[in-house]
């Protein structure tokens, strides 16, 4: 059970606190509700290109490292397609660098053409290092494409291609900044060796007068039911040859995650999965293969993915996983191994939430998502999930109508 205070200032900014006296330090969180989804298709990659902005000075804070570094914290952030998350941790004795630091940074940023363009430099760096150069680096480039025909999850966080990040202007950033980037569109989470009393003061003193900006409503197309199989065939300079398959699933908030969540894992979860066991270990079709899914706010994707051993065909390879789907669409999956997945997910859950960072985070992602106290409900959702409801669910899932199926072909 994890135990939490909660306040709102007049600003609207929603204020969390984790007590915990155990450990000697403090993680200040700060969840932005804005992500790659909420960009104009034309300016995709702003998100993350504000991630990347906020490090590069504020209106009175021209370097926001070195006073963290005396303080002995550590910082960083990163950008997903539903929001942006940044965190500091430090000790609790210099907890107020950390208030002094974000709250500056959420007043204004330090808007110049010089750091915007350092940035720019970065993030087309690394967009060509990680998308452009990097063997499979397109695979979600098109697979989202292929998948996503209306809702904005079509392009991934780093944005849809190169130019709009290289054609990114001072006004556009500063517009994007003070439409998400105000109080009201904003989470901060405290935990570790503090006290709600001691986050309160500290939070009116830093945040309470930044003025509160317009609360962003979200009002984005929904992806339709899909109606027909789709298929795409790449080739590119890769080691392998590569399959991927995509399959829509439930979103975020609904119990029909939580099923999805669990099929995953009896597919892909480790070496004694379904498809381990079967395509690498028995039948030897595939040199690795996983099954995750994207756990998107918005309805998401269950994903297999495998590269080929050499030599094996696509076609074998792709009618060997679809017999692995069908198998799991036959029978409803034994107690022993229900059990099994459910243990495992509980103690994946437990772990995760063993470090104050990991507390804090999750406490922003489940404000966030309406209902902070999912943090301590989650667990039984999936303890309720039945044999029955994996059995109907997979069916609806891995329904062939609702696939998406990538062949990637090496050329060497």
């Amino acid at each position: 059970m994890i135990k939490y205070d909660r306040f709102q200032l007049a600003n609207g900014l929603r204020v969390l606190v984790h007590e915990d006296a155990s450990t000697p330090m403090v993680v200040v969180n700060v969840l932005y509700d804005v992500g790659a989804r909420d960009e104009d298709p034309k300016k995709t990659g702003f998100a993350h290109l504000f991630e990347h902005l906020m490090f590069g000075g504020s209106v009175n804070i021209e370097d926001f490292e070195t006073p963290l570094q005396l303080a002995g914290g550590e910082n960083n952030a990163y950008t997903t397609n539903d929001f942006t998350n940044y965190y500091i941790q430090l000790p609790a004795e210099n907890i107020e660098t950390a208030f002094w630091l974000e709250s500056d940074r959420m007043l204004s940023l330090a808007f110049s053409e010089k750091s915007l363009d350092v940035q720019r430099k970065v993030v087309m760096e690394e967009f060509k290092e990680h998308y452009i150069n990097k063997p499979y680096g397109d695979v979600w480039f098109k697979m989202r494409e292929l998948v996503y025909q209306q809702h904005p999850y079509r392009w991934m966080t780093i944005g849809s291609e190169l130019s709009h990040i290289e054609q990114a202007r001072l006004e556009d950033v500063k517009s994007f900044f003070f439409k998400y980037y105000r109080p009201v569109n904003a989470i901060l989470v405290v935990a570790g060796k503090t006290t709600a009393q001691q986050v309160r003061e500290l939070a009116e003193k830093w945040f309470g007068d930044i003025p509160a900006g317009e609360k962003y409503v979200r009002n984005l197309p929904h992806e339709p039911r899909q109606q027909e199989a789709r298929k795409m065939t790449v080739k590119a300079s890769v080691p392998l040859d590569a399959l991927y398959k995509c399959y829509p699933m439930a979103s975020r908030t609904e119990q029909g995650y939580y099923v999805a969540d669990l099929i995953t894992e009896v597919l892909g979860g480790g070496a004694s999965s379904r498809l381990h066991q079967s395509l690498i270990k028995e039948k030897k079709l595939f040199s690795q293969i996983e099954c995750y899914h994207t756990g998107s706010v918005d309805p998401g994707l269950v994903v297999i993915e495998g590269k080929l051993i050499k030599g094996v065909s696509m076609e074998a390879a792709d009618a060997a996983v679809e017999e692995e789907l069908t198998r799991l669409k036959a029978e409803a999956i034994t107690e022993k191994e229900l059990t099994k997945i459910k243990n495992k997910t509980e103690s994946a859950i437990v772990f995760e939430d063993m470090s104050v960072m990991n507390r804090a985070n999750s406490l922003a992602i489940y404000e966030l998502l309406g209902d902070v106290n999912m943090m301590n409900t989650e667990l039984e959702k999936y303890q309720a999930v039945t044999a029955a409801e994996m059995l109907e669910t997979s069916r609806h899932i891995f329904d062939p109508l609702n696939s998406n199926t990538m062949y990637y072909y090496s050329e060497k």
